[in-house]
């Protein structure tokens, strides 16, 4: 294909389809009729020798060749807009980035107000990671910025720097039975049932395998995606549940909760933001990175650890 042969513009149609994942979408998008946009999808199909985008269920889905193409198309589209306006663009547009709901539900306006003493004009795309999303998956395929990951393996092919080693506490409601006395293994695990966190679903993680091998396996009544969710469930039952000390503090006197010691050490978890190299030098994705770093110091609690 030469490039004399391709209307270039074409390429921005393309773009707001794999997007939107829908013609009419995009069409609004690109304040372009809808015919128009099918028929740039046809054009597009044609040059690349690929549907490019195929049906499923309401929407479209991208093909193959456009899970792989995407990437560079979203890099040079970016590099076209800063070479046609270098001076005022790069931090007038918007970040796409996959994180926790939790984070998202109780941090973004503090991350917003950092983000906008510099950049005032810069808008966050958030994407909840809880559903099952992939954050360093988006950031490989360019659907995503920027993840914030928690507990995630070392990806060899992604930058990645540490925020929090967030410390955990067990919790419980106010009055609770946990709340008198020691907490034993035997008291801890014989209560009337635990919340496990666990966005996979997985019905038992590392806390559980330490207790039946110490006799005293836990009954876990419910596994729920976020920890706000445990804490709420928690709020209104005698359920007992394990969460990052900060947020339960955060929380405390509006839902009712008071932290108990577990009988047994709770490993933190570890919280990081993963990018792609190629984005290293995006001035706006480097603001973000900052603020997301000077949020973390500022929040960290007595129970956090740097990272490392």
């Amino acid at each position: 294909m030469q490039l004399s042969s391709v209307d270039l513009n074409l390429l921005v149609v393309l773009d707001a389809l794999l997007e939107e994942g829908s013609v009419t979408r995009a069409a609004h998008r690109l304040n372009l009729s809808v015919p128009a946009t099918s028929r740039a999808l046809g054009r597009l199909r044609r040059a690349f020798q690929d549907p490019l985008l195929v049906r499923s269920g309401r929407g479209l889905s991208p093909t193959a060749a456009a899970v792989d193409l995407r990437p560079r198309l979203r890099l040079w589209l970016e590099q076209a807009e800063d070479l046609l306006d270098r001076e005022a663009r790069p931090l007038a547009r918007s970040l796409t980035v996959v994180a926790p709901q939790d984070l998202i539900q109780t941090k973004v306006d503090r991350l917003l107000a950092r983000l906008s003493a510099t950049a005032p004009a810069a808008q966050l795309r958030l994407l909840a990671a809880d559903s099952g999303r992939d954050g360093a998956e988006a950031v490989r395929d360019g659907t995503a910025d920027l993840a914030v990951v928690v507990n995630a393996a070392k990806y060899p092919d992604l930058r990645s720097l540490g925020l929090v080693r967030a410390g955990l506490t067990a919790v419980v409601r106010a009055g609770h039975e946990l709340t008198r006395g020691e907490v034993t293994v035997e008291r801890f695990a014989a209560a009337a049932g635990h919340v496990l966190v666990s966005r996979s679903g997985r019905p038992d993680d590392a806390l559980d395998r330490e207790l039946r091998e110490a006799g005293h396996p836990r009954t876990v009544r419910c596994v729920v995606p976020g920890y706000l969710a445990a804490l709420h469930l928690v709020s209104r039952t005698d359920l007992v549940t394990i969460a990052p000390a900060a947020l339960v503090g955060e929380l405390a006197d509006t839902l009712g909760l008071t932290p108990v010691e577990a009988p047994t050490r709770l490993r933190p978890l570890r919280v990081t933001q993963v990018w792609h190299p190629r984005r290293d030098q995006d001035p706006l994705l480097r603001l973000l990175r900052s603020a997301l770093t000077a949020l973390a110091d500022e929040l960290a609690g007595p129970e956090d650890e740097p990272p490392h």
